[in-house]
């Protein structure tokens, strides 16, 4: 994203010149960040065929159910893409490896013709980059079919998180986009879901998940594990001294939880963004893609993947891509609506939310 840093600035009066100028004062200031947010958009008809004659008007998008102006950007089809190939091969991923072996053809559709930088990952417990960015699609073909089988983990939302990292050193001008090649359930990843939900949600990289069913034993496994107390707030009120909160709990994050009970648009924020780490809970690939305003599909074996990848090369390079500066950009997560005006014949996908954070400091 791109972003403006709003600063405070503080004055100090003039100490008298016959005393001493006394220490400055360490002044706790909040510093916000206005986002401009990206939000791509496919808009297609029932019949699968994309629609390109929209413009702004015909768009109503809400941010926590505010209203927002947006503008239409000009061809980001054409746009340089930097992908990321992120690929499970630890846990169920293992007896897919077979289904890989000829992605690069597939890979190359998706990309076209726009200049392009590709990198490869796979994750088991661990995420490991397997080829570093490269325009060399042969290399990039080479690299998947070298993919060998990992440990037991699948350790999807560390593959993730690391995946989105390594698109943050790419140019700016690039398209930011992950095709994740995964099950559904994430066994063995240190990230959080509330982390993983800020992680994938501060930035415009947009998710593709290609996904095939966790073993039901998976199910459920470790997930409670990743999941931070969702209560908003302590015994006998909100604003009450928490007896078991932990030593890095500030006053700003117990306030912010107490006004999203009570001011209806951070109210429907909080709960969006309790919506969203459950999603993770139970479908991290479908879930990353709603997010992030990507696409889900399940696939059953090669030829079925294969033809997945070929509708993402016909959807990707024709989205529309809102932008906006939200009128109400609170710290935190924000939840995105958006419906066409006067065309319900119509399907929309588009991300369902983004991050905007915030930060403590302290200025002399």
């Amino acid at each position: 994203m791109k972003w403006c840093l709003l600063t405070a600035l503080v004055c100090v009066p003039a100490a008298l010149a016959q005393s001493p100028a006394p220490p400055p004062a360490q002044i706790p200031v909040l510093t916000t960040r206005t986002t401009l947010v990206l939000v791509p958009v496919l808009v297609r008809t029932k019949d699968e065929a994309p629609v390109f004659t929209l413009s702004a008007k015909d768009f109503a998008l809400t941010d926590d159910g505010i209203e927002e102006k947006i503008t239409v950007e000009d061809d980001t089809g054409s746009e340089p893409l930097a992908l990321v190939v992120a690929v499970e091969t630890g846990g169920a991923g293992a007896r897919q490896l077979e289904n890989f072996q000829n992605l690069g053809l597939a890979i190359e559709t998706v990309i076209g013709s726009v200049p392009h930088r590709v990198a490869v990952v796979e994750f088991d417990s661990a995420p490991r980059t397997v080829q570093s960015f490269t325009s060399d699609l042969l290399a990039v073909d080479e690299t998947l079919q070298g993919l060998a089988p990992g440990d037991r983990g699948a350790a999807i939302l560390d593959g993730l998180r690391f995946s989105v990292d390594l698109l943050r050193s790419q140019p700016a001008a690039y398209r930011r986009v992950i095709l994740l090649l995964s099950e559904t359930v994430d066994h063995g990843s240190q990230t959080k879901l509330d982390e993983a939900l800020r992680a994938l949600s501060d930035s415009n990289t947009a998710i593709y998940s290609l996904a095939f069913p966790s073993a039901k034993s998976a199910i459920g496994h470790q997930a409670a594990k990743m999941w931070s107390d969702p209560t908003p707030g302590p015994p006998g009120g909100c604003m009450a001294k928490d007896p078991s909160a932990t030593a890095d709990q500030n006053r700003f994050t117990q306030a912010f939880d107490c006004l999203s009970l009570l001011a209806p648009p951070l109210r429907l924020a909080k709960m969006a963004g309790y919506l969203a780490t459950d999603g993770l809970r139970r479908n991290v690939p479908e879930s990353v893609a709603q997010l992030t305003g990507g696409e889900y599909f399940s696939f059953s074996g090669a030829h079925s993947l294969e033809r997945d990848l070929l509708t993402i090369s016909h959807h990707l390079p024709n989205r529309y891509m809102l932008s906006y500066y939200p009128a109400s950009p609170h710290p935190g997560f924000h939840a995105i609506g958006l419906r066409l005006n006067g065309y319900s014949g119509l399907v929309v996908k588009a991300r369902s939310g983004y991050w905007v954070d915030s930060e403590a400091e302290t200025i002399p």
